[in-house]
């Protein structure tokens, strides 16, 4: 795992721009503490904050290879990540291509694959990975993300070369005017809650897209491919035993594969399935296992009781993290920092202190994240169905029941069920979360965009999933935006944040193959409530049998109350002072602010959305909001340098 910046000039002078390098290094430092190295040429400089988890003495990063030879130090290596097989791999170079290693790293494995294999290597690698790959002989640089976009990866292109980081804020001291927003992807931001990949909030800053590699020669452009396409394939009904057998035999093995590390490991347990079966699988290995939960004081929202329940059961310790409202207030300007881009997901908070706990006895834990939009986890997945009766009439008749709907006065019962049941899924579904409706954006935003719409991010996805039914084209749509744009990016951003590596057993090669295969009948039956069936069932004889049959909640967090309460006047206070004002009409947040607390409706999703956005605006544009001591990296906290890089008082 590692936090890393390289840079390739295109001029040939890279050597000029080490230590403004590695001065940007320094806001890296949280994803590895434990070593920090820069190695710079005339071409490239590569620089990195390592945490280390395999091979702490002998996987220094930047790594060369070869070790040996006349060829010796062609290649230079920054890696973040783990790749769980890499030690098969590592068997097959020296096997079948005499390879030599000299460390028991997996960035030597992954640099010697492409040596051997060349750019077709990334299609072994099983795990997560984010790499960027100097070829000297060749002046080429070579990279690639894992295909679920678990590791990030930033890009910048400017004349005087390409910029590539683990986060966009150590690429901020390289962009022309940092101040400056994407106003197209705000847009964005207010229907779905984050920032659609490629794209960032900052319009000269990309990512790498998931499954995607790049290549870049000197003087040339920066050049990105799809290297792999995560494709859905529904079975006929058939054998169900033989699959729910593979969805465990696949599980189990991931699982038992990402417990592999030098470093100390538990795993996170929430109130679902999801945890539940990666702890209960992981205690095969380690009956010791620590275990970690976050909730709170008020038990209608909290999982603790039940993550202990399940604790009890699978015979593991448990540590439980409670947060306040107070905890939420005083830490989201540091989290929203360590995001990069607003993400207006509120279960990014607990998470974030529940990573913190754990990386007080662990270096990597184990999550659940994934099996949603694998196996059909999320409720709304069971819409087709219940909108079957007015979705499946003829055109004529949906034309009516449409105009029916345009006349039935707003919140009556049944204008939603006609609306939605009228309206193809290419148009209804925008994702996991909807938040502002185009209405609702052109009243808030100063400079609206009519023709900036939701289906800009979903069209092209929804073409791809076009011979899918209904529900597994949902699962595809939160594959390719909502797992990419919220949930990974939450979970890699929290976690690492405490310097903590996160493994996510469910989104594995395996898991995925089988998974793939699911008719959509196994995951959402249509004659009951259930979601993630065939995973139940699989599970069944894994999870104390209370889970297995468990509703999904997914971290709640009681922001609704909140803001009626204890967090109302702080989020007065934060459209005072955000000014975010000339991009926002905050008199209208103001108003759903006051209605919210008079419970005239529950605006809460649609608030925390603004007031995320009015955080991220004061850290990063008016730099107004500072996240406090420590959190703009670098050896000495108090050093002005540091908060220079993000150009904050």
């Amino acid at each position: 795992m590692a936090g890393l910046l390289t840079f390739v000039s295109a001029r040939g002078d890279a050597a000029t721009h080490r230590d403004a390098v590695e001065d940007a290094l320094g806001l890296l430092r949280h994803r590895g503490p434990d070593d920090r190295r820069v190695v710079a040429t005339d071409e490239v400089v590569f620089a990195v904050h390592r945490l280390a988890v395999t091979d702490s003495i002998g996987g220094a990063q930047p790594l060369s290879y070869p070790p040996l030879g006349v060829t010796a130090g062609r290649y230079l290596i920054a890696f973040d990540g783990a790749v769980h097989n890499a030690a098969e791999l590592r068997a097959e170079l020296i096997e079948q291509r005499d390879a030599r290693f000299v460390t028991g790293s997996e960035a030597e494995v992954i640099v010697a694959a492409y040596h051997h294999w060349g750019p077709s290597a990334v299609n072994r690698f099983r795990g997560m990975f984010a790499f960027v790959i100097w070829d000297s002989s060749a002046r080429r640089a070579f990279g690639a993300r894992d295909p679920y976009g678990i590791k990030p990866l930033y890009q910048l292109s400017r004349p005087e070369g390409v910029y590539l980081a683990s986060e966009k804020k150590a690429l901020l001291p390289f962009v022309a005017d940092p101040s400056r927003v994407d106003t197209a992807n705000l847009q964005h931001y207010l229907t779905m809650q984050y920032v659609p990949e490629p794209a960032t909030m900052h319009p000269d800053v990309r990512r790498l897209g998931a499954g995607e590699s790049f290549v870049y020669t000197p003087g040339g452009p920066l050049a990105n491919r799809r290297y792999s396409q995560l494709e859905f394939r529904p079975s006929p009904a058939g054998d169900e035993e033989a699959l729910v057998q593979r969805i465990t035999v696949a599980l189990r093995d991931s699982v038992h594969a990402s417990l592999k590390a030098d470093a100390p490991v538990g795993a996170f347990l929430s109130s679902g399935i999801d945890s539940t079966a990666i702890v209960a699988l992981a205690a095969e290995v380690d009956p010791h296992l620590r275990t970690y939960t976050v909730g709170y004081d008020d038990e209608q929202f909290s999982e603790i009781a039940v993550a202990e329940q399940s604790a009890r059961v699978l015979g593991v310790p448990l540590t439980a993290t409670v947060v306040t409202p107070a905890d939420f207030m005083q830490a989201l300007p540091r989290i929203v920092w360590h995001l990069d881009d607003p993400v207006a997901d509120p279960a990014l908070v607990p998470l974030y202190f529940l990573a913190e706990r754990a990386a007080r006895d662990v270096t990597v834990v184990l999550g659940g994240d994934g099996a949603d939009e694998l196996f059909g986890g999320y409720p709304i997945y069971r819409e087709p169905l219940s909108l079957a009766t007015v979705s499946h009439l003829p055109d004529s008749m949906q034309r009516g029941l449409r105009a029916v709907a345009r006349v039935i006065p707003q919140g009556m019962k049944g204008k939603s069920f006609l609306e939605r049941g009228t309206t193809p899924i290419e148009e209804r579904y925008y994702g996991n979360a909807r938040i502002f409706t185009d209405e609702e954006k052109a009243a808030l935003l100063r400079h609206y965009e009519p023709d900036i719409r939701h289906t800009d991010v979903t069209g092209p996805v929804f073409k791809e999933a076009s011979a899918l039914d209904d529900v597994t084209t949902m699962q595809y749509i939160d594959l390719y935006t909502w797992l990419r744009g919220d949930i990974l990016v939450k979970a890699d951003r929290m976690t690492m944040a405490h310097s903590l590596q996160l493994r996510t057993p469910f989104l594995d090669r395996a898991v995925f193959e089988v998974a793939a295969t699911l008719p959509s009948e196994l995951k959402v039956p249509p004659r009951s409530h259930e979601t993630k069936a065939a995973l139940r069932r699989a599970l069944a004889g894994v999870v104390p049998a209370a889970i297995a049959s468990r509703k999904k909640l997914g971290f709640p967090v009681p922001i609704r109350p909140w803001l009626r309460g204890e967090m109302y006047d702080w989020a007065h206070g934060l459209l005072d002072t955000s000014g975010a004002g000339d991009l926002l009409d905050l008199d209208v947040v103001r108003g759903l602010l006051r209605a919210h607390r008079k419970k005239e409706a529950d605006h809460s999703r649609k608030l925390w959305t603004v007031l995320v956005f009015c955080v991220w605006h004061a850290v990063f544009v008016t730099r107004t909001l500072r996240p406090g001591p420590g959190y703009f990296a670098g050896e000495d906290d108090q050093d002005p340098r540091h908060r220079a890089q993000l150009h904050l008082p």
